[in-house]
Order: structure tokens, then C-alpha cells, then sequence
């Protein structure tokens, strides 16, 4: 089985990393876990011109090394077998693309719960990776 895993450092991304270490651990195919952090870039156009964009890739990196890092303590201390992508674009197009490009069998996402009058206004990544994906997708609390 392959799973997708999306992380945003949040405590919930992380729950969800412990639920795919359990959901591993009991499956009796084989599992590999893609871990992949995805910043959106574009409310970085006005310091672009300020900033080398090394400067600038240096750091989303970093953040995104940063948020993957309990993650990977999760699956690693389970013993499941994981990869790790780190991306820049529009979170939910991002995740998705990669979803079909590795053809996974699942998508496992924390999910925040601002509220429902502030996701009806701005959406949530996770409503559109729900509504744009054609395998499952799993949403952890």
C-alpha cells in the first residue's frame, strides 16, 4: 500500500503520522509512507526582489525539514518505510499532483478545525484535496 502523507507541523499532521504508523504496523501488505511538506511561495513575490531566491529556497526548506522532523520520528520509530518530499506551489494542487504521479493508494491529512464560518470563507487544503482526489482520503483530527 502506498500513502500519501501531507505535513504541516501541526499537532494534527502529527496525529495523523501516528495513525499511518499504526495502520502500517497492523497491514499485511507492505506500506511505504510519502512524507511531503509543501509551502505556497506566492506570498513571497514582494521580498523575491529584495532576497536571492537561494536565500529564499534555503528557507523554505529549512521549514519544511523542520515540520517533517516528528513525523519522521513517528515512522521511524515504527519501523515503516518512508520517503520525503518537500514542494512549493499550491498546497492542495501540489499534494495532488504528487498523489498521481506515485499513483498512491491513500491519503492520510491532519486536519486543523478552524471552524466552519472561516473554512467556508477561505477553504481548507483539506476540503480540496477531498474533492479533487480520486483514491480515499482520511482526515485526522
Amino acid at each position: 500500500m502506498k500513502i500519501l502523507l501531507p505535513i504541516d507541523g501541526s499537532k494534527s499532521s502529527l496525529n495523523a503520522a501516528k495513525y499511518v504508523a499504526k495502520l502500517a504496523k497492523n497491514s499485511r501488505n507492505p506500506t511505504t509512507v510519502t512524507l511531503v511538506s509543501v509551502h505556497d511561495d506566492a506570498g513571497l513575490g514582494h521580498v523575491k526582489q529584495f532576497v536571492a531566491k537561494s536565500v529564499i529556497d534555503d528557507y523554505l526548506r529549512e521549514v519544511s525539514e523542520k515540520e517533517l522532523k516528528a513525523a519522521q520520528k513517528v515512522l521511524d520509530t515504527a519501523c515503516v518505510k518512508h520517503n520525503m518530499a518537500i514542494l512549493r506551489g499550491h498546497v492542495a494542487e501540489e499534494i495532488m499532483a504528487l498523489a498521481n504521479k506515485d499513483k498512491v493508494d491513500l491519503i492520510v491529512m491532519g486536519v486543523k478545525g478552524r471552524g466552519g464560518i472561516l473554512d467556508i470563507l477561505i477553504g481548507s487544503v483539506a476540503q480540496r484535496v477531498s474533492s479533487l482526489a480520486k483514491q480515499p482520503v482520511l482526515l485526522v483530527k
